[in-house]
């Protein structure tokens, strides 16, 4: 298990992602109050405050956790910096300082881990697995609800313009590079997990789970067209859902009690779109549900969208929308049964599906107690 050259220079494509995002949300919402538009301005500054308070919590956390363990004080800097929203960057920070020596400079001979009884590769992958993490969450709590807010934008206006695009491919590529880097990273920070090597898997996972998740958000889409309130209902029983079957599972990740209770809320979140094993056991039946259910959902807002008249939306993109839709979602569904038929790491395993997940893992790693599949 090392940390190469290769993981360095991701590590890097993934701050520029997450800077650029960043800087595409606050141009975003500033064009939204320089048009005069509050409320999409308001939602979409509203959006990333929500993402990225979610995450300072949890990365302060994490700190406090690391240093008690290490058996040093909490120090006060790390909390200041993760109050002014600086927290990610300090962890970008320290990563890519370690990953640099570690990848570039660290040799067994210069540096003499085994007296410090630290391994400095695994020291780095730990540091990325819990970036990675990080960025996740704040993928999912603040890039999804951007992502329909701008494609609802889009097709209510017919705004063809640059920033518009620009913060919906920015939001495509952050989804989808958090998703497909955190699934790298953990399965290389957990010594009992195959790694997910090659091209091919990840290219499939990836299209997997960006096919499945477009689909879902054009749908909610449509959904916001024909009822505003009947679609934030839906979306807000799904979250309670969610967060009913987080605590159903009984997840045990955080260390305290009310950081857990956040995580759960965190989960039931991000299961509104798309699915993820929350605890590191069998997921073949509730992956199964999950997608029928997202299936039959689908299939019924195009049922009652072809329903109404097109004066509730712009005709020029009634039927390229409802194609997409029911495109995305067959080929989401084909690269998934690809992946867990073909490519999955533990095909070779004479198991169940995902059933090593569940196996407990002898090492000191928070990331055994999340295991997105």
């Amino acid at each position: 298990m090392k940390y190469t050259k290769l993981n360095f220079m991701m590590s890097v494509l993934g701050i520029i992602i997450y800077v650029t995002d960043l800087i595409v949300d606050i141009w975003v919402s500033v064009r939204f109050f320089y048009e005069g538009q509050y409320v999409f301005g308001i939602l979409t500054v509203s959006f990333m405050l929500f993402g990225t308070l979610v995450v300072q919590c949890f990365s302060y956390s994490w700190f406090k956790d690391d240093l008690k363990e290490s058996g040093q004080e909490s120090q006060h800097c790390f909390l200041l910096l993760h109050c002014l929203q600086g927290g990610v960057f300090t962890r970008y920070w320290f990563a890519l300082k370690k990953g640099y020596h570690v990848a570039f400079k660290y040799t067994s001979k210069t540096d003499n881990f085994v007296e410090e009884h630290i391994d400095p590769h695994k020291e780095v992958i730990d540091r990325v697995t819990d970036l990675s993490m990080l960025r996740l969450f704040e993928t999912y709590l603040e890039g999804c609800p951007q992502l329909a807010l701008q494609l609802y934008i889009l097709l209510e206006h017919g705004q063809e313009n640059f920033t518009q695009y620009a913060a919906i491919m920015v939001s495509c590529c952050a989804i989808s590079w958090s998703t497909v880097d955190y699934q790298v990273a953990l399965r290389k920070s957990l010594p009992d997990k195959n790694l997910l090597n090659g091209p091919c898997p990840k290219l499939v996972y990836l299209f997997y789970k960006l096919f499945t998740l477009l689909s879902w958000m054009l749908s909610v889409v449509l959904l916001l067209f024909l009822n505003v309130k009947i679609a934030l209902f839906l979306l807000l029983f799904l979250w309670f859902l969610g967060i009913l079957w987080a605590f159903k599972e009984q997840t045990d990740f955080c260390a305290s009690i009310s950081m857990e209770f956040i995580y759960r809320i965190v989960v039931g979140f991000i299961l509104v779109f798309t699915f993820f094993n929350i605890k590191g056991q069998n997921t073949k039946c509730p992956m199964s549900c999950y997608y029928i259910v997202r299936v039959l959902a689908t299939l019924g807002i195009l049922i009652v969208f072809w329903s109404y008249p097109l004066s509730v939306f712009n005709s020029d993109y009634f039927i390229p929308v409802s194609i997409t839709i029911a495109l995305t979602l067959l080929l989401g569904i084909i690269f998934l049964i690809v992946y867990y038929g073909t490519l999955h790491p533990n095909r070779s395993e004479e198991t169940k599906l995902d059933e090593v997940d569940g196996k407990p893992v002898q090492r000191d790693c928070r990331m055994k107690y999340f295991l997105m599949e």
